[in-house]
């Protein structure tokens, strides 16, 4: 029984959020992915959203580029939270799936992550956030990973004053 359901628009946008699956599995969550259009399988997605909460999904995460109507749509058939993702697309980097995703009307809302690759990664974050509301072993594993983030950016600032602003930035040049 997954906690936690993704709907993506289209099969290509899967690796643009991989890592939204990658953060449910580090922290156990069980999920569940589905492709399913809001314009191409409008019945198929209604069917689909109806069915999330008579087996146990909790929260959505809907993934969608261009005109990103799907978080909307599955949105306008549960009362679960649904987060949207906008999927960066080669119109607008995907500052109009943002757009749209925000621009719910009036008592059918939708949470949105920002554009980008940490788009798939912060909404798995907050689902896990919103599961950690109620499960105390979600909320542990949370602070024990914002501990191990804040660990990294301690290490890197320590290095940037061991070898410098110049040599930091050359070595991060290289890595591109």
């Amino acid at each position: 029984m997954p906690e936690v359901a993704v709907i993506l628009g289209s099969d290509s946008d899967l690796p643009k959020i991989k890592e939204c699956f990658e953060l449910l599995e580090e922290f156990g969550v069980s999920f569940e992915v589905c492709v399913s259009s809001a314009h191409r399988s409008p019945e198929r997605t209604r069917k689909w959203a109806l069915s999330l909460r008579g087996r146990g999904v909790r929260v959505v995460i809907a993934a969608a580029g261009g005109a990103a109507h799907l978080p909307g749509v599955v949105a306008a058939h549960t009362t679960l939270p649904v987060i949207g993702v906008p999927v960066e697309s080669h119109i607008a980097g995907g500052l109009d799936s943002l757009l749209s995703i925000t621009q719910m009307p009036a008592g059918v809302p939708v949470g949105a992550m920002g554009v980008g690759k940490s788009s798939g990664a912060n909404a798995a974050l907050y689902a896990i956030a919103i599961l950690a509301s109620h499960v105390k072993a979600y909320a542990a594993k949370l602070e024990s990973y914002r501990k191990k983030i804040e660990k990294g950016v301690a290490a890197k600032n320590q290095r940037l004053h061991k070898i410098g602003h110049r040599d930091y930035i050359a070595a991060l040049e290289k890595k591109r």
